[in-house]
């Protein structure tokens, strides 16, 4: 069933109701990377450059951040997306892992 409205003359806005579609939406993560003592804020900079594609600015204040907070959320989206990126981080040493 569908109902026009009038918002201005000459604009008709269509309303959908009781519509049976359906509309997926992928749920948004993040790539969280955890403080430790061993990577160094050089190492952690560039593997973000590399892997997250963050400018140099981006990944310094990144690494900043995670060292004084414990960790930080460097990047979103959808799993499928993040996973690849994650695991190019744990592979360079960084403990990261991805949300729920």
């Amino acid at each position: 069933m569908s109902t026009k409205l009038e918002v201005n003359p000459g604009i008709q806005w269509e309303v959908q109701e009781n519509s049976d579609t359906d509309v997926l939406e992928e749920p948004i993560h993040n790539i969280i990377v955890w403080n430790d003592d061993v990577n160094t804020f050089d190492h952690v900079i560039a593997s973000l450059i590399d892997v997250c594609e963050h400018s140099h600015e981006q990944a310094e204040q990144s690494a900043l951040i995670i060292h004084h907070r414990g960790k930080y959320a460097v990047k979103r989206g959808d799993f499928d997306f993040l996973r690849p990126r994650c695991e190019a981080l744990i592979d360079r040493g960084i403990q990261a892992t991805i949300d729920a």
